[in-house]
């Protein structure tokens, strides 16, 4: 069967993005795939972190893993930190990747920003640490976000070259997994940036964890413009707080957006939002509960994070010798 791998990492505040622009596609993908997905605590520590709330959001993650609907049966849940070979094949992965390679990493630039002679070595092979992570399972497919593409690409580039380098077909070539409608959600504050869980602004995002009156209050006050909405998707041109909020109500309930910008057509944002509000309470509600009950009991969330180690560890040791029997290196 063909192997997903993917991960999200845990800096707090997982958010409606989160949800619909992964973890819900993750839940279809465990029907058809060989699911492994992780809690990248490793790539976490590119930056600093408190390491209480470091601990705090692994099991925040690793919550609404489950509260959205992954089976801890079908799939694999671990935290990439408990899996030492992570680091392991990074390195060896590092000692085949050209310095050229990674200088064109589009991310590294806009994360470090001016500061770049200051950033640490992790944030700048960041993108190594990714390819081992999923190449350490031989993982074929990864569901990306726009973000992320460049770096699978590197992935599949480092793949590549290490077959070429000790001639053999060892690892394969993951390719992206594409879904029909990739889900983009944007600030509840300014319809031109992503919504983020770095954003300053609690109201530019619907936490997974918010109650039904917290969701209606934000989307009370999510920024419009003073127009009604339009009769159709070309009247969307120019208006990104409108096309937000459709898409994500079109997200919320499997429509196309076609159909929702049909259902409203002129309606006023006051109409609209109401609607809006009881989708999203109506599909978030059930996953924030289900997430506090479960981070009210640490014990069986830790549980989980050491079966899925316990099985991750198993798959990552063996390709890791196998890996290492390639490379040459003696194992007596």
């Amino acid at each position: 069967m063909n192997r997903i791998f993917s991960g999200i990492q845990p800096t707090g505040n997982l958010h409606l993005g989160n949800y619909l622009g992964a973890i819900r596609n993750w839940v279809k993908l465990q029907k058809d795939f060989d699911c492994i997905f992780c809690i990248v605590d490793l790539h976490a520590i590119t930056v600093p972190q408190d390491p209480a709330a470091l601990r705090q959001a692994t099991r925040e993650v690793t919550a609404a893993y489950i509260a959205s609907g992954i089976d801890t049966d079908r799939c694999i849940i671990f935290n990439q930190s408990t899996v030492a070979q992570h680091a392991e094949l990074a390195w060896v992965f590092g000692c085949i990747t050209p310095l050229g390679w990674l200088n064109r990493m589009t991310q590294f630039k806009e994360k470090a920003g001016k500061q770049r002679d200051n950033a640490g070595l992790g944030l700048y092979g960041y993108p190594v640490l990714m390819a081992a992570d999923i190449l350490l399972y031989k993982g074929t497919h990864v569901p990306v976000g726009e973000d992320q593409k460049q770096h699978l690409e590197l992935a599949r580039d480092i793949a590549g070259a290490f077959n070429r380098q000790f001639s053999v077909e060892y690892f394969p070539l993951p390719e992206p997994q594409i879904f029909g409608t990739a889900t983009r959600v944007m600030s509840l504050r300014d319809g031109t940036k992503k919504m983020s869980k770095s954003d300053a602004s609690e109201f530019s995002r619907i936490n997974l964890t918010d109650d039904a009156a917290a969701i209606a209050d934000k989307i009370r006050r999510a920024k419009t413009d003073p127009n009604n909405l339009p009769e159709d998707v070309k009247g969307l041109e120019g208006r990104p707080e409108a096309e937000n909020l459709l898409g994500i109500y079109a997200a919320l309930t499997d429509k196309t957006l076609e159909a929702v910008v049909q259902e409203f057509a002129g309606a006023q944002f006051s109409t609209f939002k109401g609607a809006l509000a009881d989708v999203a309470a109506a599909v978030l509600g059930p996953i924030g509960s289900e997430m506090k009950r479960l981070m009210a009991d640490p014990a069986h969330v830790d549980a989980v994070l050491r079966k899925g180690a316990d099985k991750a560890g198993a798959i990552a040791a063996r390709h890791l010798r196998e890996v290492y029997d390639i490379v040459g290196f003696l194992r007596p």
